[in-house]
């Protein structure tokens, strides 16, 4: 296949944009050293803003090569059903009647074992957020995940080797805690209706191995730097002298986060405020939560028809501003520069079949395991599967060893999983120069990854 101009052009700028994400703590650094220009550096050291930059300089070179009308049909046939979605629900999966109830789970589950410090709290987070999004789809569960790590660890002294850990772990943790069901995971949710599984062959087939793999990872995580846990004192426990201030204070700013008055470092924050998931100064009402919940399901429910649940989550949006006395504040911010992330994703990513077909084409059962495990790094592992299911006549094997390998390694990359760049925009903030470093991240989700791909490939 002889690809066209635009096709190496946009594979071009593909490669740079890979690229971008790596030098992003770099620009940030320019924006502190050279201020007469810190606005555009701030703008290029956003990971978030990555993808959407390089996508906007494909449609402009698309404009000039092959002209207005072939520019404006090409971003017409894109399918921005999953920016969108990711948008609304790491918006409502982050509100607080939402995150206040799964805090609220996970503290049960802290109650049932006997860990000191914080190491039952961090071990529940790692374990049950993700597999939850096998129901909840897997961006609420990061979400989730992130915004519980970022109130009740990365916003505290906690090492710098901790937080990479435990975002490498939770990134793959999240890829495989999601395809205990056909619905959640973004990689096996392309395939699922034209290959025929259902909840029953994705327990059997692929859930109880993710299972396996994401309690190993965990736990390994949590006994690496069981000392650094163990010494964190639980916040949000039961014990009085753990909680936060904002406890024993009465109604005080951080239960209006948006209004005015707000401390401006709170709107600027990647994550939650200290004390927000854990602030029961003014008590949800029940009715209240149940209503979240409900606009939760029912966009999970209409996934795949944005008209729907886009209209849920405006609806949404105005009950959270009629109640907003029960609201923390809302991540438009974070969750707009994720779909913008996702959507460059795919402009650009629709310029990459040309090879990215042919490649997985010619390989055996066992060569697409590793290689979807290496190319999903590079790419969104939807598309890889989604590419494969294009193909005809694929053997169970192959449909199994390219579904398996593009979510083993979901959590290597920001760009391996959909939902990752939701979690790099909660808790980024928490790092040096408010950036994650690609390296490191890659070498902190490697371990996890190999126990994803032992427990796919060997039990």
């Amino acid at each position: 296949m002889v690809p066209t101009a635009i096709e190496l052009i946009g594979t071009a700028l593909f490669a740079l944009a890979i690229l971008h994400t790596f030098a992003t703590k770099f620009f940030n650094h320019l924006a502190h050293t050279r201020p007469a220009h810190a606005g555009l550096w701030h703008l290029l050291g956003e990971t978030e803003v990555v993808f959407g930059f390089w996508a906007m300089v494909l449609a402009v070179a698309m404009f000039v090569t092959d002209g207005a009308r072939a520019a404006v049909e090409y971003i017409d046939s894109r399918d921005f059903t999953e920016p969108m979605f990711v948008f609304a629900i790491m918006v409502i999966a982050g509100s607080r009647p939402v995150l206040h109830t799964v805090t609220l789970g996970v503290r049960g589950v802290v109650r049932l074992l006997p860990l000191p410090g914080s190491m039952g709290l961090y071990l529940a987070v790692m374990i049950f957020v993700p597999l939850l999004g096998s129901l909840i789809t897997e961006p609420a569960a990061m979400t989730l995940a992130a915004m519980v790590l970022a109130d009740c660890f990365f916003s505290r002294s906690i090492s710098r080797r901790l937080k990479y850990a435990s975002l490498g772990v939770l990134f793959v943790n999240v890829s495989i805690g999601g395809v205990l069901t056909p619905f959640a995971a973004p990689p096996v949710l392309m395939v699922s209706g034209k290959w025929g599984w259902d909840v029953s062959f994705m327990l059997t087939a692929f859930g109880w191995k993710a299972a396996l793999a994401v309690l190993v990872n965990a736990l390994g995580a949590t006994l690496l730097f069981r000392r650094e846990l163990a010494g964190l004192p639980l916040r949000g426990g039961d014990d009085e002298s753990s909680a936060s201030p904002a406890i024993h204070g009465g109604v005080s700013e951080t239960n209006v986060i948006g209004a005015e008055g707000a401390p401006d470092s709170w709107r600027r924050s990647p994550g939650l405020q200290p004390g927000a998931i854990h602030d029961q100064a003014v008590q949800v009402p029940f009715a209240l939560v149940v209503a979240h919940l409900a606009f939760l399901v029912g966009v999970i429910v209409f996934s795949h028809h944005p008209a729907i649940f886009m209209g849920l989550f405006l609806f949404f949006l105005g009950v959270a501003h009629a109640y907003q006395h029960y609201q923390d504040r809302l991540i438009l911010r974070e969750g707009l520069l994720v779909a913008f992330f996702l959507a460059g994703l795919v402009v650009l990513g629709g310029q990459q079949q040309w090879w990215l077909k042919p490649l997985l084409m010619n390989m055996s059962s066992d060569a697409v395991f590793f290689g979807a495990l290496v190319l999903t790094a590079f790419t969104d592992n939807a598309a890889l599967t989604y590419l494969g299911s294009l193909i005809d006549g694929l053997s169970e094997s192959f449909k199994y060893a390219l579904a398996v390998g593009a979510v083993a390694g979901g959590g290597l990359t920001i760009i391996a999983n959909a939902p990752n760049p939701a979690g790099i925009a909660l808790l980024r903030g928490y790092f040096d120069d408010e950036a994650v470093h690609p390296a490191g991240l890659l070498l902190a989700a490697l371990l996890p990854t190999v126990v994803a791909v032992i427990a796919f490939r060997c039990l």
